[in-house]
């Protein structure tokens, strides 16, 4: 079935084919024709080689940006894996969903989505409240939260599917050639770890970190948790059957997603250790996809530089966050942004009548 889902789609290693190799050595001459060192804007210099690659021309633009925030609950927080109740993802949802008078919600995200100028979505991935109707909330409940993989599977293969196919729906229907991705969801760092020990072979104690703030004695709670639910279903190996083991609702959603902005050509900022975690799994089911991804930032989730060597990037940041919502991607931001306008407007040597270097 995963087969059959990337087999329609298009994504392509952006640096392969002789048009890949020759826009590159046209935007790597242009850099070195630029008035500066060569070299010396570091890895703006790269990144606007990425974001050309990935657009197939040489003057980059930024247009309708969107803010993807995926909520889903998480049935291993009966197991007391996090610092706070169930209730608080429906609560934080209804944050980030203004009222009818204000024109922006109160979210954290919320204030850099109207900062930054990015259009803010918000999925109902699998939350176990009813939420109401709003203009910015997207419904595509697959369930009202996972099951606890400490007991039986997280979700069957038939919900992780329509997950992965919800979220590149979304995808489809937005605007713009730049799509950031976040979530939110109590217990989704637990389900996170899960899917990264899984996929990576890395201990499951070395994968875990304390969320939203547990004490010492928390902590020793979710490691019990979390490697009960690892020996139950330590024989997962593919993405797909991690997912259904241990994955979250939003996480499918989040990996679909980004499966389908990739084959749009899309610039994709991953977040934190959660889209991390969606990255991973989309990495590992079209590993070209990683080429149309800008990781943002490692988080101070104890695993999260594990996680990005385990997918062979560096982050863009460390600015030690670990609140999630998609934050750190549009921290990064304006780094996209001066990177394509440095490469779109910085003068030529010829254009300046600057000397080159001898």
């Amino acid at each position: 079935m995963t087969e059959t889902l990337i087999d329609h789609l298009n994504i392509e290693p952006i640096r392969v084919g002789l048009q890949a190799q020759e826009l590159t050595s046209k935007i790597i001459a242009k850099w070195d024709n630029k008035t500066k060192p060569i070299g010396s804007l570091g890895r703006l210099e790269a990144l606007a080689l990425q974001m050309g690659l990935i657009q197939q021309k040489d003057v980059i633009s930024l247009k309708q940006p969107q803010m993807l925030v995926f909520a889903g609950d998480h049935g291993i927080v009966d197991e007391g894996v996090s610092a706070y109740p169930q209730a608080v993802t429906a609560q934080m949802v209804a944050n980030m969903l203004p009222p009818k008078k204000k024109k922006t919600g109160g979210a954290a995200i919320n204030v850099l989505a109207h900062q930054h100028n990015f259009n803010l979505s918000v999925i109902d991935a699998g939350v176990a409240t009813i939420l109401p109707e709003h203009p910015q909330l997207l419904q595509r409940k697959i369930a009202p939260s996972t099951r606890n993989s400490v007991l039986a599977p997280a979700m069957n293969e038939l919900q992780a599917m329509a997950a992965l196919h919800a979220g590149m729906d979304v995808m489809r229907q937005m605007a713009g050639n730049v799509v950031a991705i976040g979530e939110l969801g109590i217990g989704n760092t637990s389900s996170a770890a899960l899917m990264m020990s899984l996929l990576t072979k890395i201990p499951v104690e070395n994968c875990a970190g304390r969320g939203t703030g547990l004490t010492d004695e928390q902590m020793k709670t979710k490691l019990h948790a979390l490697t009960r639910a690892h020996k139950r279903h330590k024989n997962a190996s593919t993405p797909m059957e991690v997912l259904c083991a241990v994955g979250g609702f939003e996480i499918a959603m989040m990996a679909g997603a980004m499966l389908q902005a990739a084959s749009d050509r899309r610039i994709i900022l991953i977040d934190g250790f959660i889209a991390g975690a969606a990255a991973l799994v989309a990495t590992r089911m079209a590993p070209a996809s990683k080429d149309y991804m800008v990781f943002c930032h490692v988080s101070a989730e104890f695993a999260h530089q594990s996680m990005l060597r385990a997918i062979g990037v560096v982050a863009l940041m460390d600015l030690g966050l670990r609140l999630g919502e998609g934050t750190g991607a549009l921290l990064a931001w304006p780094v996209l942004v001066s990177s394509a306008r440095l490469l779109n407007e910085m003068a030529s040597f010829e254009s300046a009548g600057v000397s080159k270097k001898v």
